[in-house]
């Protein structure tokens, strides 16, 4: 009996399984395509650099500017107020009683108080030669020895008045009226020509950031004033320094102290709010520079795509193969998309850090603190990864779609 040969089972395919890729291959593969033509991707990651850097030293540079001004408004301080004449019902030019000083002392969280008036019809040349038309904006006040500690002014150069100088012809300036007059430090042999006399410079002030109208101010004392200048004693502005927690309540009853009988002829004001509103002011003008930057990153998003359409275009070959040797249309839209974002990356990384620069080397020529939020340096590098991912999603789409015999045979 012959037994018949065994016939082998059948052997069932093994069923194809889609290459995997690893997210170290992923990077791998995404960056193969910006390594291969460096100086495209260089010019297309710096519009998306210029528009970061943009939108980074703008929110830098406004965020440095009101960390100044908190700053000096610390050293400074907000509890400072400003009395001054208004208009009378008429319209005519009010004046404050000579006791408005005095009264206004007597409040009880009032800390200091102190004044200064402006002399009408008297002005300041650096020589008797000079038309008299020619004043440079310089104003001669008469003030109160207790000035400096009140406004938070300082002397830069010389010495203030005192009890003997405020007697005779001599003479502080403010800063911008010391350069307009030339005179660059104080001193014996430094004399301005003053009220039709001669005055000694004695003095020079810093900036005073908290009464700006004394920078270009020549401020001589009270009593001299009076005896050669024709002042009439009434002062033009009162400055007030209040206790914190009491600038409302003072700020409420110092037109009705300093001027009893006509409260609505006096103007009282904060200083310190003058600087708030010039911040406020450079912050509508940081919104139209990001606004600007908003549009360099568009333009920026709009060279990555470009970048990234001409890179499928140019590689149809490397599809094609990929794909006959088994690479999905998933795998193949990811490759453009990764490299998409890490184009976009490169340009938002390098952006961030020109926009620290440039915030760093601004704030330092100003003598700023150099602050660059942590959400403006992190916003920006999120804001490449969206414009990446945009900007890259139609070209991976129609790299994932091409089929690989077109792909092989646009060779």
């Amino acid at each position: 009996m012959t037994l018949a040969p065994l016939k082998p089972a059948p052997v069932k395919p093994a069923p194809l399984v889609p290459a995997r890729l690893r997210p170290a291959d992923v990077l791998r593969v995404g960056a193969s395509g910006l390594r291969t033509r460096p100086l495209r991707v260089v010019l297309a990651a710096l519009g998306i650099a210029i528009g970061i850097a943009a939108m980074v030293s703008v929110v830098g540079i406004s965020t440095s500017s009101r960390e100044e001004l908190a700053r000096q408004l610390d050293a400074l301080g907000t509890n400072l107020l400003r009395v001054a004449p208004g208009q009378s019902l008429f319209g005519g030019q009010s004046h404050l009683p000579d006791e408005a000083i005095g009264m206004i002392g007597r409040i009880g969280p009032v800390t200091s108080v102190t004044a200064v008036a402006l002399v009408p019809e008297v002005h300041v040349y650096r020589t008797d030669l000079i038309p008299s038309g020619q004043t440079g904006g310089i104003g001669v006040y008469a003030a109160r020895l207790d000035l400096l500690d009140t406004v938070g002014a300082s002397v830069v150069s010389g010495t203030w008045l005192n009890d003997a100088t405020a007697q005779y012809p001599a003479v502080v300036l403010g800063s911008a009226a010391a350069e307009r007059l030339g005179v660059p430090a104080a001193g014996p042999e430094q004399q301005v020509y003053l009220g039709g006399e001669w005055f000694t410079v004695v003095g020079i002030l810093g900036t005073v950031p908290l009464a700006p109208e004394l920078d270009s101010g020549a401020l001589v004392g009270w009593p001299v004033a009076q005896d050669r200048l024709g002042f009439d004693g009434y002062p033009t502005t009162v400055y007030t320094r209040v206790r914190d927690g009491h600038v409302e309540a003072v700020q409420s009853v110092l037109a009705t102290t300093a001027n009893p009988q006509h409260p609505d002829e006096v103007e009282v004001s904060r200083p310190s709010d003058a600087l708030a509103a010039k911040q406020a002011t450079d912050e509508t003008f940081t919104a139209l520079l990001l606004g600007l930057g908003l549009v360099a990153l568009l333009v920026g998003g709009i060279g990555v795509a470009n970048t990234m359409v001409i890179s499928v275009l140019e590689r149809r070959a490397e599809i094609g193969l990929r794909r006959s040797l088994g690479a999905t249309r998933g795998q193949i839209r990811l490759q453009f998309l990764v490299e998409s974002q890490l184009l976009s990356a490169l340009g938002g990384g390098a952006g961030v850090v020109l926009g620290i620069a440039v915030t760093s080397v601004y704030a330092a020529t100003q003598g700023w603190p150099s602050v660059v939020p942590l959400w403006a340096s992190l916003g920006g590098i999120a804001a490449t990864l969206v414009i990446g991912a945009v900007a890259g999603l139609y070209p991976a789409v129609r790299a994932g779609n091409l089929p690989p015999t077109v792909a092989l045979g646009s060779t």
